[in-house]
């Protein structure tokens, strides 16, 4: 039982990965435009006040995943799961375009799942996740070896599970 929540997690994420065309509906995207001190973007760019200006302005979320600068412009993404916000601004006026992306609910679960834009204590959650799981299916086949009475069924049941996996495999899988 100590495992059901995240095993729990993991099978329902499976099912909305592999049947995402089900919430494309869920996704909204706002594109806004606005203007700030272009005193920060002159010579070395304040990147700090870029950021949090933006993240105030607009009450962006997620982390900044990259901040680029050339000379006529600069542009800032944020990403987390489910989210994506990008601003370019021009360095001379101070004048930006945001365009911010909520995939919504499903798509935050699956982006968990898969890791992505979520941060390294997540990221620890996942691999311990995955050990954690793999010493229960090993503890269940070592138990199952020392039930005389179920080792045989418990034996054909795993060997025709991986079977049937394999053969879906090889015959449906591109």
């Amino acid at each position: 039982m100590a495992s059901f929540a995240i095993l729990f997690f993991f099978a329902v994420t499976g099912l909305t990965l592999n049947h995402q065309q089900w919430f494309a509906k869920q996704q909204k995207t706002v594109q806004l435009k606005g203007s700030m001190n272009s005193g920060w973007l002159r010579g070395e760019v304040a990147k700090l006040e870029v950021v949090e200006y933006l993240r105030a302005q607009h009450k962006l979320s997620g982390a900044v995943n990259e901040f680029r600068i050339d000379d006529a412009q600069a542009s800032v993404s944020f990403k987390g799961p489910g989210y994506e916000a990008t601003a370019f601004v021009d360095r001379q006026t101070g004048a930006y375009d945001l365009t911010e992306t909520k995939m919504g609910l499903a798509a935050i679960l699956n982006d968990l799942h898969k890791g992505r834009d979520s941060g390294k204590a997540w990221s620890w959650l996942i691999d311990l996740s995955a050990v954690f799981m793999t010493f229960v299916s090993i503890s269940g086949i070592v138990l199952i070896l020392f039930l005389q009475k179920r080792r045989f069924s418990g034996i054909v049941a795993m060997a025709v599970g991986a079977a049937l996996c394999y053969a879906v495999y090889l015959v449906w899988a591109p």
